[in-house]
C-alpha cells in the first residue's frame, strides 16, 4: 500500500481517490457560427443581393417620384387660395392648379408626348394615365379641357365648393396617376 501511496500521491492507504487528485472535466469547443456547408452560404449570398436588389429599387423609385412629391407640396400650399371668397384670388389658384398639372406631367413623360396636348386631348390624356383616380380624371376632364381658354372672369364665378372639388381631384390625380415604363 506504501507504495500505491507513493506512486499516487492523492491515494490513501484505503485505494480510494481524494477531491484533490480529480481532474476538471473539459467541455468541447462552442459550435462555430460558420456555416457547415455550401448551401448555407449560397443561400446567404442570394438573400443579400435580393436586399441590394430591393434597396436599389426602392431608391430608385423614390428618386423618380420627386416630381410628385414637390407637386403634391405645391398643391398643398394652393389650397387655400382655391377656398377664398375673393373670386381673383380663386381664379390665379385654378389658373395655378392647370399649369401644376401640365408641369408634373411634363416631368414624367416625355416633352414630345405631353407638351402639345391641351383642350379634349389633354383631358384625355389625364384619363387615360389616372391609375386609380379614374373619378379624379373624370372631375378634371371638363376643367382641364377649356380651362386655358376660360378668362380670369369665368373661373372667379366659379363656387368655392367646387374649386376644392377640383383641386381633391387633382390631389387624386397626382398622387395615384401611373406612369408607364
Amino acid at each position: 500500500m506504501e507504495a500505491l501511496a507513493q506512486t499516487a500521491p492523492g491515494l490513501v492507504a484505503s485505494g480510494t481517490a481524494t477531491l484533490a487528485t480529480l481532474i476538471d472535466v473539459v467541455p468541447p469547443p462552442p459550435p462555430s457560427w460558420w456555416p457547415q456547408t455550401i448551401g448555407w452560404a449560397v443561400l446567404g449570398v442570394v438573400l443579400l443581393l435580393a436586399l441590394l436588389w430591393a434597396a436599389v429599387r426602392s431608391w430608385r423609385r423614390w428618386r423618380a417620384n420627386r416630381y410628385r412629391r414637390e407637386a403634391l407640396q405645391a398643391l398643398k400650399a394652393l389650397r387655400p387660395a382655391a377656398t377664398s371668397t375673393d373670386g381673383a384670388t380663386r381664379a390665379g389658384a385654378l389658373l395655378a392648379l392647370a399649369e401644376l398639372l401640365k408641369r408634373s406631367a411634363l416631368a414624367a413623360w416625355p416633352r414630345t408626348q405631353v407638351a402639345a396636348l391641351s383642350g379634349a386631348g389633354w383631358a384625355q390624356f389625364l384619363e387615360h394615365h389616372a391609375g386609380g383616380a379614374q373619378h379624379a380624371a373624370a372631375t378634371l376632364a371638363p376643367f382641364v379641357a377649356d380651362a386655358q381658354y376660360q378668362g380670369a372672369r369665368a373661373l372667379a364665378r366659379l363656387p368655392a365648393a367646387e374649386a376644392q372639388a377640383l383641386f381633391d381631384a387633382s390631389h387624386d390625380w397626382l398622387a395615384r396617376h401611373r406612369v408607364s415604363a
